[in-house]
């Protein structure tokens, strides 16, 4: 319901039939993993997004939609307001206003702030993945994005997760996306493990924000040792080459210094592969282990290589996004909050000078009540 007692109206999903070839493999794809997988639901992610005059119906997310914690979120839209009043703003007033709203998202918890015309707002989505007939979590497709050259050096920039990422809840979708929105329009939590609080707000939003759109899918690795469940290794990234550089990077380097293998203060080209090529550690056996995995990772471009006993996979991830009549869904009164707001930069003035030393912004600073 919206703040008049009135259940917003569901929108009609505009439905395009694919036509180009790879689209319409990309399509043949989903409909073979629609027919074999079931849905397993991870929880919510937090990202922010902004809408401006002239933006109609769609938002822009500025801060991609990763984070499993709401002030997560709410902190990085402060660090972003803070160095655009640093380094963008042209006026005094321009300043006040935009520390004004840092100064609102250092002591409090908003879901958005306006500022200089802009609304920014903290949204959420939800976290789903497909499940083999054994548990096992989707792996991704032939037809998901794949470099034509794989890139494996560490610093090498790649694709962000939401980069450029507008929400447009009348972009005409594919039959198979139409398909997933319509049936996940429905989608509640249930089940005595859930709190009470948790499951009204779920309920709750089936109604206040009854369209759905699908989120671009993102990868990431999860690991399993034995007969335990799958566990999450690692954060998203946009395509599944980037999540193997990640897997690759944690073999070789994170994991020996985790261990203690190799110290945490040795040079930053010092992994598993250069002391197996030295020669002469005295844990050579386990590095060779780690290598030969990271190798054969590199060299066949897997998608699961194992390890010591642990089963490493890139796994497919996919979100979704809650819309009503005012734009999509932001945080719910149930959602868990891990860490509390605070000032992250020096106090900055109206007139922009850094004073070091000195954290939160002043009300003199601003141009808040």
């Amino acid at each position: 319901m919206n703040e008049h007692g009135v259940r917003p109206a569901a929108r009609p999903v505009l439905v395009r039939i694919p036509v180009e070839p790879v689209e319409a493999a990309i399509e043949a794809d989903a409909f073979d993993a629609a027919s074999r997988n079931r849905l397993a639901v991870r929880g919510p992610l937090f990202g922010v997004a902004t809408w401006s005059e002239g933006d109609g119906q769609r938002w822009k997310v500025i801060d991609p939609i990763t984070n499993g914690c709401p002030q997560q979120a709410r902190d990085d839209l402060q660090s972003k307001l803070w160095f655009r009043a640093k380094d963008e703003a042209e006026t005094e007033a321009e300043r006040r206003a935009l520390l004004g709203a840092v100064a609102r998202l250092e002591t409090g918890k908003p879901s958005e702030v306006s500022v200089l015309g802009t609304r920014y707002r903290v949204v959420r989505a939800e976290e789903y993945a497909g499940l083999d007939a054994d548990g096992g979590v989707e792996l991704p497709r032939p037809t998901d994005p794949e470099p034509a050259v794989p890139e494996w050096d560490r610093i090498t920039d790649t694709a962000e997760v939401d980069d450029g990422l507008v929400l447009d809840p009348d972009a005409p979708v594919t039959p198979l996306q139409a398909a997933e929105m319509l049936t996940m329009r429905t989608f509640a939590y249930k089940g005595s493990r859930y709190p009470g609080g948790v499951l009204r707000d779920s309920a709750r939003a089936v109604d206040s924000h009854p369209d759905v759109l699908l989120l671009p899918t993102t990868f990431m690795i999860v690991k399993r040792t034995g007969n335990e469940r799958w566990g999450v290794g690692g954060g998203p990234h946009a395509t599944p080459q980037d999540a193997r550089r990640a897997l690759d990077y944690s073999l070789v380097w994170f994991k020996p210094r985790q261990a203690g293998v190799i110290p945490v203060t040795a040079g930053a080209d010092v992994d598993a592969r250069s002391l197996v090529a030295e020669g002469t550690h005295p844990d050579l056996a386990d590095m060779k282990v780690l290598a030969d995995a990271a190798d054969r990772l590199r060299a066949g471009r897997l998608n699961e290589v194992e390890a010591h006993g642990t089963v490493y996979r890139i796994a497919r991830s996919r979100r979704l996004l809650r819309w009503g009549s005012d734009g999509p869904e932001s945080q719910r009164p149930s959602d868990v909050t891990t860490v509390e707001p605070m000032a992250l930069h020096p106090r900055l003035d109206a007139y922009g000078v850094i004073h070091n030393g000195e954290e939160g912004t002043r009300p003199e600073d601003t141009d808040a009540p």
